[in-house]
This record gives C-alpha cells, structure tokens and sequence, in this order.
C-alpha cells in the first residue's frame, strides 16, 4: 500500500491525486474480485419502501444551510478559544438530551503557538455494547493570527460533517431506542435472517475531535491533535476481563481500539461538488454500500441531485491516503472508510468556506445518505419504531436547542 502522510498543499494533493488514478487503474478490476474476502459484516438491505418510510422520519430536513445545527457551528472556533467551548457546550447539550453517554478528554499539548488545551467529545448510545461502528469529525476551525483572516468558518472543514453527525444521532436515537426496549423485554426480533440480540452487540459511538487543523504548518506534531491524543489513549486502556472480546483471545490483552469494527470518517463536505473515492482495500465494501444508499435513493427520486453531481462515489479504488484524523488509528490496525471530497473544495482554508460554500441540496443529501448507510450497517428497520413519541421527542429537543448559548456574542468570533 502506497500511504501520502499529511497531503494539505492543493497543488500536491491534485498532482498525486492524478498519479493515484494512474497507478490503480492497473489494479481496481482485480481488487474488486477480492473485495468480498474484507467484508467483515453482513449489510441488512432495506427494501425501497422501507428506505422511503425510512428518510421520512423525523427529524425533518433541513430549510437552510443556517438553521438548526449548522446555525450554532457556522462561527469561528479554533482550539483553545472561547468559542471552541461555546461549540463544545452546545454538542454536549445535543447528546445530553438525548441520553448518549459522554465521555470527553481534556488535554492539554504544546503547539507553535504554546500551549493550548483541547478536548475530544465521544459519545455512545450503548456503552456496554461489545463492539462500535465509529462515525466521526473534526470540530475546531483553523486557527489565524490575525484580522480578517481570524473570522475563518471552516464550513465545509469541518462544520457540515459535524451538523450531519448530530442531524444523524438524532434520527438513530428513536430507532436504537425501540430496539433496547424490544431487547429488555425479551421480544427482540429473531427469524431466519436477523436476530436483533446479536445486531445489538455493536452499538454506535461517534467522535468529535478537537485539533484537526495546524496552526502553522501541516506536520507529524502540527496537526490531528485530538485524534494523536485518543488513539494512543485507547490502545493503552485495556478492556476489563469480563469483556467478551477478553474471553476470546489470551494475548496480546484487547484495548479500547479493539472494540472498533470501523472508523467512518467525515471531512470536507456539504458543497454542491464532491468526489468520495476508497482508499483502503479493507474498507472498500463500506464505499460500495454508501454509494448503494446514494443510488438507491436517486433511482426513487428521494434527493435532490444537481446538475453534474449524479456520480459522488468514485468507481476506482485509490491506494494512498490523506492526512486527516484517522491516521493514527489506521497505524494501530483500526479499520477506516474516509468520506472526503477528494480533490479538496475550492474554498479550502479561506475565508470563503463559509455558509454560501454550502448546498442546501446536497446537506439533505449527506442526511438521507448517512441515514441509509447506518441503518443497514447497524439493522435498523424503520417499521419498529413509534412515530408519535419520535415526533414528541425532537419536538422537545428543538424547543431547548433554541436556547442554546451559542449566540451572537460568538458569531463575532470573540
């Protein structure tokens, strides 16, 4: 495998990018034929109906590119800063009311700059599942010394993809939520093809890091500092010895990381224009599946595609990487799938990746997509859930969220 650490100059990226397409076109038709012998889980295919039901849940869709979550994560908020925190409080209070399981890890690193404290947020539905699908993105924006380019968004980098994920959990939680009650009770789902019992053994957990960006330039030690942090914590945090992955094996002794069927990592999305290719051979079945989801709901007529943006999913399966949050836990064996856009959007690190980078069509979009796409990983089935206490539940989240402390004070970047 041919691995490009920590690609962040336009320039290089794009040649190497051509030189990638250039090398695997020699080698995606044989990969392919051996893609099967990675998969690792099988994926519940909903029927069209049940995807249709599925992506008229609530919560709804989204208005503008400025309401909701995004209206509250649209501010700058580089580590360290008070409005790093005002976002921080504001993720918490998403989860909090939703009653995932909060775990955050402050630390405190040494930076170009000097010292400056971060702090990655984690949450999980089920924290005495056995096993995690991890979806996960950077909350900080880069930080810049000096005016204007201090008022730096990072909309595209990484706001969406964090507006998606909470969008995402909020949507879950209804259906996680049945399927615990059904599990407790004893009337979880068994036939020939799905046993509910087992499908919750892997429950969801999803990250936001702290410190993705550098605050000079991209290296080894200037950049992805909550996720450095992290991975190294959890391979050092061993798993109790009544752990079900401990009764399975002797040595070495399983860790936090082991408990990880994949990190799903989201970057660089929600404009109009993307391109997700698959970099890694254990994870392009995962790609497969997300541009399933994204077929599927284009053959329906379920989202809004714009014009020149049918085919998001790249067929060619590249070999490399880019430097981003999963590198860490790619090197400690750690399965990834990176959805990023691929050439990098055009207002990458200026001022211009702001609210009007954002496609109302293609947030919606990313919504229905990853709504699709976890489901069938996790086998979720729209048909057991309650409409009316899902509607009664968000309707009650929404009126608390608008009193979020994320206000305008923040929005002045202050």
């Amino acid at each position: 495998m041919i691995y490009l650490p920590n690609l962040k100059s336009p320039s290089i990226h794009l040649f190497l990018f051509t030189f990638l397409v250039f090398l695997t076109c020699i080698t995606c038709r044989r990969e392919d034929q051996h893609k099967s012998g990675h998969q690792k889980r099988d994926f519940h295919t909903l029927s069209n109906e049940k995807v249709k039901k599925l992506v008229e849940l609530d919560p709804p869709q989204w208005n503008s590119v400025t309401e909701g979550h995004l209206g509250k994560l649209l501010i700058p908020r580089a580590s360290g800063s008070e409005n790093n925190t005002l976002v921080q409080n504001y993720i918490s209070s998403v989860f909090t009311k939703l009653g995932w399981h909060e775990e955050k890890t402050p630390f405190t690193d040494t930076t170009p700059i000097g010292e400056i404290e971060f702090t990655n947020l984690i949450y999980t539905f089920d924290p005495s599942a056995p096993r995690k699908l991890v979806l996960a993105a950077h909350f900080d924006s880069k930080w810049f010394p000096d005016f204007p380019a201090n008022q730096f968004i990072g909309a595209t980098d990484s706001a969406a993809p964090v507006a998606l994920l909470l969008h995402l959990a909020e949507f879950l939680t209804p259906l996680l939520n049945s399927r615990k009650s059904r599990i407790s009770s004893g009337n979880g789902i068994l036939n020939e093809i799905y046993d509910e019992d087992e499908l919750a053994e892997t429950t969801i957990q999803i990250v936001m890091f702290d410190g993705e960006e550098a605050f000079r330039d991209w290296t080894n030690t200037d950049s992805i500092y909550g996720a450095r942090y992290l991975a190294e914590t959890w391979q050092e945090t061993f798993l109790p010895s009544s752990h079900p992955l401990n009764r399975r094996r002797l040595s070495p002794p399983p860790s936090i990381l082991n408990t990880i069927d994949v990190l799903v990592l989201l970057d660089l999305l929600g404009n109009k224009h993307a391109k997700i290719n698959s970099f890694f051979r254990e994870t392009d079945w995962l790609h497969d599946q997300m541009r399933s989801a994204d077929e599927r709901l284009q053959h329906d007529n379920l989202i809004e595609v714009e014009k020149g943006e049918k085919e998001w999913f790249g067929r060619l399966k590249l070999r490399g990487g880019i430097g981003d949050d999963h590198v860490p836990f790619l090197a400690r064996g750690v399965s990834i799938f990176h959805v990023i856009s691929n050439p990098f959007p055009s207002v990458w690190h200026t001022l211009k990746d702001d609210a009007t980078a954002l496609s109302l069509p293609a947030l919606r979009r990313w919504n229905r997509v990853l709504r699709v796409f976890t489901c069938e990983y996790l086998g979720l089935d729209p048909d057991t859930i309650d409409t009316r206490s899902t509607k009664r539940s968000v309707d009650e989240l929404v009126r608390i969220l608008d009193q979020s402390p994320v206000d305008q004070k923040a929005k002045e970047g202050r």
